[in-house]
């Protein structure tokens, strides 16, 4: 009886981590993505996540992205500014390319980083990040360079959310860099 249990189990696991990679290979990208594109402000409109506790309303700590630079070596940063009560601090993250266009991957914290571009006209972009350590975390974002929700834009994203059954977070966005200190 014990042998069974076992041997149910493993396979319960084996169909989970082969269902997590699934995912991650569902994941569209834009074809004919140009990086440099991409460079420069960004206002998040929509995120949600594979998990409901990544992003409380209550904390008072916000995290945003600010915007996006390319380098030369085909490296893009991702612009980050955390702000809460007596705290402003500016992030970057850093990812390399892959041998996939439209593919990013680095770490962050000791966790695994996978970004990829999945669609884009280069006004709004739709964005998936996958965070790896002792659990897989994914995050979908819709991005724009104005505040105003293109419908056309939102189905799609939506459409996301509801395919990989993401929970909606709560949305922060930060006009620029910290104030210097006084």
């Amino acid at each position: 009886m014990a042998l069974e249990t076992v041997l149910l189990l493993l396979l319960a696991l084996g169909l989970g981590l082969a269902g997590a990679q699934k995912a991650l290979e569902e994941v569209p990208v834009q074809r004919g993505f140009d990086a440099h594109k991409v460079e420069g402000r960004w206002l998040t409109l929509q995120l949600a996540a594979s998990r409901a506790d990544l992003v409380s309303p209550a904390d008072p700590l916000r995290l945003a992205l600010h915007s996006i630079r390319t380098s030369d070596s085909g490296d893009m940063d991702f612009v980050l500014f955390w702000k809460g009560e007596g705290v402003c601090q500016e992030k970057s993250i850093t990812v390399h390319p892959t041998q996939l266009q439209g593919q990013y991957q680095g770490s962050v914290e000791g966790s695994s980083m996978h970004v990829r571009f999945v669609s884009t006209d280069y006004s709004s972009l739709i964005l998936y990040v996958r965070f790896e350590d002792d659990e897989v975390t994914s995050l979908w974002v819709l991005l724009a360079r104005r505040m105003l929700e293109d419908p056309t834009w939102l189905g799609r994203y939506l459409e996301y959310v509801e395919k990989f059954q993401l929970q909606r977070a709560p949305v922060f966005n930060i006009d620029g860099p910290c104030a210097p200190p006084r």
